[in-house]
């Protein structure tokens, strides 16, 4: 999301490779049961295939992606603060006006279509970063650090509670009602016959306005959960992504062979231990609360160093390989964040939902890598030869023209 921002090719094309990978995060979110993000037998028994799919999300991309993303919106708030500035005008209220349009956009995005929107998030969390936008370097990796740690006991706490509440139902004489309340959670995250797994089925295989209405009336309850388990990691992320880039780091700087040991370590850190908890979720059976908290808690930690690892592989390869046909349509995907972000989820909810061709709940996971080849394609695509006629993406203009309080000019000069 950069309406306004410096270019710079490297973040360009990071934020490509985010925007990309995101899609691959999310596709499970919508295609099937929202509980299938966190235990992907909640929609059906399990293939080879189904696992495999699952299992590289779980490791590479789960929460990785939407780092990335994050990292480099915290540096993207920075640069457009300091081009504001240079250019003699407020840039943290520049920034306040660009979250206010942000969040209404998330908004219209979440209600009208999909549930799983991160730019609310990223409009509410971004306000916070600002007060952090002035400090040096390593007070901004401390700030971060504490608001991971803060995260990881936020939910932890969840965690501990619903274990403790699994060894409260299963003591003699507990109560109906704790009993119940247990089992209806542990079904909706591994039952797809559960009423939790049926009613979203009917909702999101029924009418536009079916849909639109359930966003609108639960809206709050999702918002307040996305924000409570994802608004620190967030935090955390931006206010990282403000250290790298006044590092050097995300700018494409630092020379190659750091680029490459840094990816080296990094995955190094993360990817042992996110396979071994990838085989504890498959060896326990995709227990209800061990995929849950698996994907909600301890996968948190390694996403982290995935996340720096990630941004120092692409850099790495890009250093490498600059002239490479690819780098500029990559750019160009990334230039277009917002465009390809709203577009993948218009496209994604017009194959699953009811109100298109109503395919939700009805594909593996197995298939999940055509319909993702298939959509990246596209946004390599279509955006190059867009940004070869215009001055931005469609969704970039309408939220600069909102931004600036009038319709900016969005053809190239001849």
């Amino acid at each position: 999301m950069t309406a306004a921002s410096p270019r710079i090719p490297a973040m360009d094309v990071l934020r490509g490779c985010a925007v990309m990978g995101i899609l691959w995060m999310n596709i499970t979110a919508f295609a099937l049961p929202q509980n299938a993000y966190f235990n992907p037998v909640a929609a059906g028994p399990m293939s080879a295939g189904d696992i495999a799919f699952w299992a590289s999300s779980l490791i590479l991309v789960d929460g990785k992606m939407r780092g990335l993303f994050s990292l480099l919106f915290g540096a993207s708030m920075l640069l457009l603060i300091d081009r504001e500035e240079m250019a003699g005008r407020d840039g943290t209220r520049t920034q306040l006006v660009r979250g206010f349009w942000l969040l209404a956009i998330g908004l219209l995005h979440h209600i009208l279509l999909w549930w799983g929107d991160i730019l609310v998030t990223y409009a509410v969390v971004g306000t916070i970063a600002l007060l952090f936008a002035q400090k040096e370097p390593l007070a901004l990796v401390k700030w971060a650090f504490l608001a991971f740690l803060i995260h990881f006991l936020i939910c932890g706490a969840f965690i501990a509670s619903l274990y403790g509440l699994a060894h409260a139902a299963a003591a003699a004489g507990a109560a109906a009602a704790t009993r119940e309340g247990l089992d209806s959670f542990l079904a909706g995250l591994s039952d797809p016959n559960s009423p939790i797994i049926q009613q979203d089925i009917a909702i999101y295989t029924g009418s536009f306005g079916g849909i639109v209405r359930h966003h609108l009336t639960g809206f709050v309850g999702d918002w307040l959960w996305t924000f409570l388990f994802t608004g620190l990691d967030t935090l955390g992320f931006m206010l990282l992504g403000m250290a790298m880039l006044k590092g050097g780091f995300l700018i494409g700087r630092w020379p190659a062979e750091q680029y490459r040991q840094t990816a080296r370590h990094c995955f190094l850190i993360g990817l042992v231990p996110m396979i071994g908890l990838t085989i504890w979720v498959v060896a326990s059976g995709f227990a209800p609360l061990t995929a849950f908290s698996t994907a909600l808690l301890w996968s948190f930690p390694f996403r982290i160093p995935l996340a720096v690892g990630w941004a120092a592989l692409i850099l790495w390869l890009l250093a490498r390989h600059r002239d490479h046909w690819l780098v500029g349509r990559i750019a160009a995907t990334g230039r277009m964040a917002l465009s390809n972000y709203l577009g993948t989820s218009l496209i994604m909810t017009a194959i699953f939902y009811g109100w298109g061709l109503g395919l939700f709940g009805q594909v593996r996971p197995a298939a999940f890598p055509l319909f993702l080849i298939a959509a990246w394609a596209v946004m390599l695509l279509w955006s190059k030869p867009w940004l070869d006629r215009f001055a931005m993406g469609p969704a970039e203009w309408v939220w600069r023209s909102l931004q600036q309080g009038k319709l900016q000019k969005i053809r190239r000069s001849a």
